[in-house]
């Protein structure tokens, strides 16, 4: 017998975890910007476009995070949302992101593929 109890230090993390939470939910976002990725379910990665071509300049401009103004990105995943800092956007693409070129008519681009895992393994450091 003898097992003790650590329903209240469960309750206490448990309201931290609320507390915390809170402060997620009401903190001072200045701007958000939404992506959804349709395979990333199929892939585990999601794309971050750093630059676009231009068929009319015939050039590649930057784009997407290189030049967002944003203070967060957010993901939708089905119905999972991850908002991270910007900041934390690019440490990823820097320290896991792996190069793409998307060719595509009209639309080619150029960025870095992440695991979510890893988005997550840098948002949360």
């Amino acid at each position: 017998m003898g097992s003790k109890s650590d329903w209240d230090l469960d309750l206490r993390f448990g309201q931290e975890g609320e507390v915390a939470a809170n402060a997620l939910l009401t903190a001072p976002i200045e701007t958000v910007e939404v992506k959804r990725d349709r395979r990333w379910k199929d892939t585990g990665n999601l794309y971050i476009e750093t630059d676009c071509w231009s068929d009319v300049r015939q050039e590649w401009y930057w784009s997407g995070i290189t030049v967002t103004k944003a203070t967060h990105w957010s993901f939708v995943l089905e119905d999972i949302l991850i908002t991270v800092p910007t900041d934390k956007i690019k440490l990823a693409v820097k320290t896991y992101g792996i190069f793409k070129e998307m060719n595509r008519p009209k639309y080619s681009t150029k960025g870095y593929l992440i695991t979510v895992d890893n988005l997550c393994r840098v948002a949360f450091v």
